[in-house]
């Protein structure tokens, strides 16, 4: 079943549904079915998670024993 939104003719509360082919929607307001179709935005997002940054020779590997301990500290 898609999901529309519709606004109220009547009282003009906006609001979404699932509607079935065979069905026709009333406001949860006001019972009114004289309901406008709403033209629906969805949101997309922009990832914000980057990728972590390659381990350097002086340390930034994070190796336990301490800066220098990983071998790459000449």
């Amino acid at each position: 079943m898609p999901i529309y939104e519709y606004a109220c003719t009547e009282c003009h509360h906006e609001f979404e549904a699932l509607v079935r082919s065979d069905s026709t929607p009333a406001c949860p307001k006001c019972h009114s079915q004289q309901l406008e179709k709403l033209l629906s935005v969805f949101a997309t997002t922009a990832s914000t998670v980057s990728a972590p940054a390659m381990a350097g020779p002086c340390g930034n590997c994070g190796h336990p024993d301490g800066p220098g301990a990983c071998g790459f500290h000449a």
